[in-house]
């Protein structure tokens, strides 16, 4: 999975309002339905992209499918970050000096 396809995930407000309620627990779309201003098959599309981009995992218990957040969705992000952390940290100091720099221009 790329940070890329999280990050599209987790763009739509209703859709990262879905995952945050789903760190506090287990729900089933009916329990989510019952928390959002929106219907359920609404719902049930949020929590299908959640769960293509890898940050949410069903459970199924006879008829009911409980959703969960699953943390390691969010290891790209990570990665992505980490990335970048390491470009800017390798850039700062040159860009302190360029700045120096031109103040005494």
């Amino acid at each position: 999975m790329s940070a890329a396809i999280v990050f599209r995930a987790l763009a739509d407000p209703t859709r990262l309002a879905v995952l945050e309620n789903l760190m506090r627990g287990e729900m089933t779309v009916t329990g989510l339905t019952a928390r959002f201003s929106v219907t359920q098959p609404a719902i049930s599309q949020h929590l299908a992209v959640l769960r293509e981009s890898g940050l949410v995992l069903p459970r199924r218990e006879g008829r009911q499918v409980f959703y969960r957040a699953d943390p390691n969705g969010l290891r790209p992000v990570f990665r992505w970050i980490d990335e970048y952390r390491a470009f800017w940290q390798a850039r700062m100091p040159r860009l302190g000096t360029l700045l120096r720099g031109m103040r005494h221009e």
